[in-house]
């Protein structure tokens, strides 16, 4: 293991070369010391120079490996693609500041991390059981009984409430979804994948960005206009609930036609009374109570509201999961494309059921 000073010396020449937000310096000096500076030679051998076979999964910036360091340990190492325009190392600093200034039991651990010539690595702790969308999507044979997948939906919940919330810094994550969702031996979700996170500036009702993340998952208002709040996330929330519960990706265009989408099949089944059909057949077999079940699909409805200050907080949905207070509110029409004119080309996501306009139109950036 390097020295810590030394050690402490390379990351802060590394998280140097990126801008603070305000009120991070502190926090950032003391997890400095819970992480790890890596060499790349280390990392190669400990994931048999990257080799295929040790390939856990691919995120957004890059390929995640299986390694096994000298002492026994298992790590997870996220190898970033660096482009020519440097933003897989914009990324790669991003991740690094934000994972060291925050901390909670429902966020991935960063080990440490690598910077050598082009090379740019992130070690992250090896969540045994791997990520959610294995299981979800049939990658598995895993079975995930109500008790665990509402385990599962409320540690999310609660990653996000610390995020929104309850750190320091307020933290829009642009990208949750089931890939970067880890879970540990005993199915405690981790949320991971810090690189489009955004630091959120206390006086600002919103930031204006360019649109990234997973379709899909993306809120209307974020997609639309590059209008991005903490409100971005609450909507994928809900989306993945409607997945944790249902056992399948939000989008499927082999299933029948109004089927393919899962937030319009949901509130189709709404209207109907008949949403115990959208359960996942082999929870339902294996027991389940049907009024948690369905107070869970109520909150991600709520999650789905066309407009983003419809949606509760965090901390109000992790209230409504654990129950402490009741889903009272009844949810309207969740925001999804027109199905009817998705095949047209030139559309896209500006073609939104009900005429959507600006949850806020009323709110602006402070200057």
């Amino acid at each position: 293991m390097p020295r810590l000073s030394y050690v402490e010396g390379k990351l802060r020449a590394l998280i140097g070369r990126t801008a603070k937000p305000q009120g991070t310096s502190d926090a950032l000096s003391v997890h400095l010391r819970t992480i790890s500076y890596f060499n790349f030679h280390t990392l190669k051998k400990a994931t048999k120079n990257f080799h295929s076979n040790n390939l856990l999964g691919s995120g957004g910036f890059g390929p995640v490996f299986l390694g096994k360091v000298g002492d026994g340990q298992f790590i997870a190492v996220k190898k970033l693609s660096v482009d020519k325009s440097q933003q897989g190392e914009r990324e790669f600093l991003a991740e690094v500041r934000l994972i060291t200034s925050i901390q909670h039991k429902n966020l991935v651990r960063l080990l440490g991390c690598c910077s050598d010539g082009a090379q740019r690595l992130l070690v992250y702790e090896y969540m045994k059981n791997r990520s959610l969308d294995q299981i979800l999507y049939g990658k598995s044979n895993i079975f995930l009984n109500w008790k665990t997948r509402h385990q599962i939906i409320s540690g999310i919940a609660r990653g996000l409430q610390y995020l929104h919330e309850d750190s320091h810094i307020r933290i829009v994550h642009r990208d949750i979804k089931a890939s970067n969702i880890l879970l540990d031996d005993k199915f405690q979700p981790r949320i991971g994948d810090f690189g489009l996170a955004r630091f959120f500036p206390e006086d600002q009702a919103y930031l204006s960005t360019a649109f990234a993340g997973t379709l899909g998952y993306t809120a209307p208002e974020y997609a639309i206009r590059g209008e991005l709040t903490e409100k971005a996330d609450i909507y994928s929330f809900g989306v993945l609930v409607l997945e944790i519960i249902s056992c399948r990706k939000n989008t499927d265009l082999s299933l029948p036609s109004e089927m393919q989408y899962l937030p319009e099949y949901a509130w189709k089944l709404y209207e109907r009374s008949r949403l115990i059909d959208l359960v996942d057949p082999k929870m339902r077999e294996d027991g389940i109570v049907e009024k948690d079940v369905m107070q869970t699909i109520n909150v991600a409805f709520l999650c789905l509201q066309p407009h983003a200050n419809s949606r509760p907080p965090m901390s109000e949905i992790v209230a409504m999961l654990i129950r402490d207070i009741a889903v009272v509110e009844t949810p309207t029409r969740p925001a999804f494309l027109d199905r009817k004119r998705r095949n047209d080309k030139k559309l896209s996501w500006d073609i939104i059921t009900d005429g959507f306009s600006s949850p806020l139109q009323s709110d602006s950036p402070s200057k």
